[in-house]
């Protein structure tokens, strides 16, 4: 078997490996070789750097013994698909659902998620994102302090339990989005430092330093990072990707990183046959994100839209401190849902400063939109989710809305478990100190600040679902919503129409009701604590989050705290 590992400024390279080091040779552009005949899959090795080391592999596939120990040849020829007939997912009219693989249930494995993959066919989602399952430190983590980018997470099941989990989602006709983390590596376990220059010495984000994209030595750092997203496109056969936090990529180069991904990611999609979507996080407000390479933009698919959750947020929560005053008010929400974003070059009182552009011409679907995510919830103190009758009329506006609807695991009945940080790193600094570091990342947000301890193994264990909920009328009466806003979106064409200049929205700050015109279909919302009369002529109630009341033939009665979607009579 042939190793290869870059590292340029070595004077000598070797390999640790059944139980001896053998020098590597030298080859060009900064890499390194060696043929070991007798390695085979599952082979313990690492890599020693002018003396130093041994060192995982920073293109490891397995670390069997987690970040500190060595890593194990893994052969993708070893797993058989069963997927053969799967042709993909496009995201164009599609309902996604962000799940975190270690909360998700009980075990928090690969193995334990497929056993609820019924429930998320019963609910008619057509793609699961799951958050990042690159090894972290410990036993538990949200997956975004993750090294060894290729590896996966022992402790959902490895590299054979990914491929499981999305060849029984393919088997289920559920395509799978995996979140993967580009701008910057975790603290701990990182060895990619002795190996080369794959970080710019600079602070690139309040997560850590900035990844090399444009620096001497960037062609290979660039390199590591799309080998890697195409590892999990071809390799797990994966449908699509979310790159966290794209703002953070600090890229001067003439071609941004985002749009040679792209290029190459429609060259695997054409050679596979499949659609491959490419989701960014974005607080950008910059619509080239979501523009074709041909018009100028960086060609990826989607990107997640926050000022739509905001907007949502406000509208059924009543709050509007830190970064939600701007969005407080019908009228924003109103904005948002016509013109895809609040900041579209106006001024944000959160950053001090005007912000983003106008997305004219872009269609809903390339938007992301939720009514809650992992960040949304778990970035406050309590990681509490909205109450009910917030997330009644919150769904139904997602749900009929231009864009592509995000939903968080749990959320479709109104799960009572929070969704925390936590973590769980080796090093006591690190441990002791991850409290105070989460509390400066949110200052100025608003909050008074009191969270329990990342490290308490009981934040985590407290954030997983309770399935048993289920059994409750109360949750159980949720899910049947859900599941009914879902089907509907899919029934009905106009619910799912990306063109924003076909959406009307009428609303009364005053009065706290928004109408959201979808066609003929009427999706009414009443915010108040008390019944409103909206100006809707009905024909048809096809779905209500409570009775409506006695109403004349042009107008609709809402009950508080309500939704209501209904065919006008044209």
């Amino acid at each position: 078997m042939i190793f290869e590992v870059w590292a340029p400024k070595a004077t000598a390279v070797e390999i640790e490996v059944l139980g001896g080091r053998r020098p590597m040779s030298p080859r060009a552009g900064g890499w390194w070789e060696a043929d070991v005949p007798d390695a085979v899959h599952g082979t313990r090795y690492g890599y020693v750097i002018d003396g130093d080391g041994p060192y995982p592999d920073p293109r490891s596939r397995r670390q069997p013994d987690g970040v500190f120990g060595a890593s194990a040849v893994y052969d993708h020829d070893h797993y058989t698909w069963s997927d053969h007939a799967w042709t993909g997912r496009d995201l164009r009219g599609a309902v996604i659902y962000e799940l975190h693989v270690g909360t998700f249930t009980g075990p928090g494995t690969f193995t334990a998620a497929i056993e609820k993959l019924q429930h998320l066919t019963d609910l008619c989602v057509d793609l699961v994102e799951i958050m990042p399952v690159a090894p972290v430190p410990g036993g538990r983590n949200w997956g975004y302090d993750g090294v060894d980018l290729y590896a996966v997470n022992e402790t959902y099941g490895g590299p054979d339990g990914l491929k499981s989990f999305v060849d029984a989602c393919h088997r289920a006709g559920i395509g799978v989005i995996l979140d993967v983390v580009y701008n910057h590596l975790g603290p701990s376990g990182n060895f990619l430092r002795p190996f080369g220059p794959y970080f710019g010495g600079f602070e690139g984000s309040f997560w850590g330093e900035a990844v090399n994209l444009d620096g001497p030595g960037s062609d290979e750092v660039r390199r590591y990072f799309i080998d890697n997203a195409m590892q999990w496109l071809r390799d797990y056969h994966i449908d699509g990707l979310r790159l966290d936090a794209v703002h953070a990529l600090h890229d001067k180069r003439a071609t941004h990183l985002l749009a040679e991904l792209s290029e190459e990611v429609d060259a695997l999609a054409c050679t596979l046959g499949r659609p491959l979507t490419l989701i960014a996080e974005s607080d950008l407000n910059d619509p080239r994100m979501v523009r074709p390479l041909e018009a100028g933009g960086l060609g990826m698919t989607a990107q997640w839209n926050d000022d739509v959750h905001h907007a949502l947020h406000c509208a059924v929560s009543g709050e509007s401190h830190g970064y939600y005053a701007d969005f407080a008010g019908l009228p924003a929400l109103a904005k948002v849902l016509t013109s895809g974003v609040l900041h579209d070059g106006s001024y944000s009182s959160f950053r001090e400063r005007g912000h983003g552009r106008p997305y004219t011409g872009v269609p809903g679907h390339r938007l992301v939109a939720c009514l809650q995510n992992h960040d949304q919830i778990g970035n406050r103190p309590g990681g509490d989710r909205l109450p009910a009758a917030a997330l009644r009329i919150g769904a139904g506006l997602l749900l009929t809305s231009p864009f592509t609807p995000m939903l968080f695991m749990g959320e479709e009945w109104a799960a009572g478990t929070p969704f925390l940080f936590f973590s769980d790193h080796v090093e006591a600094h690190l441990r002791d100190s991850e409290g105070d570091r989460r509390e400066r990342e949110f200052e100025g947000f608003g909050y008074a600040w009191e969270a329990p301890d990342p490290s308490d193994e009981e934040s985590f264990l407290r954030s997983k679902l309770d399935w048993t909920e289920l059994k409750e009328e109360e949750h159980w009466s949720m899910l049947s919503w859900y599941r009914d806003l879902v089907a509907l979106r899919k029934a009905l064409p106009e619910l799912s129409d990306p063109r924003l200049d076909r959406v009307r929205v009428d609303t009364d700050p005053d009065g706290r009701w928004l109408v959201m015109w979808r066609g003929p279909y009427a999706v009414s919302a009443n915010f108040s604590s008390r019944p409103v009369t909206v100006p809707v002529p009905v024909h048809t109630v096809l779905l209500a989050s409570d009775a409506p009341l006695p109403s004349n033939p042009s107008t609709l009665r809402l009950a508080p705290q309500s939704l209501t979607i209904t065919r006008t009579p044209h």
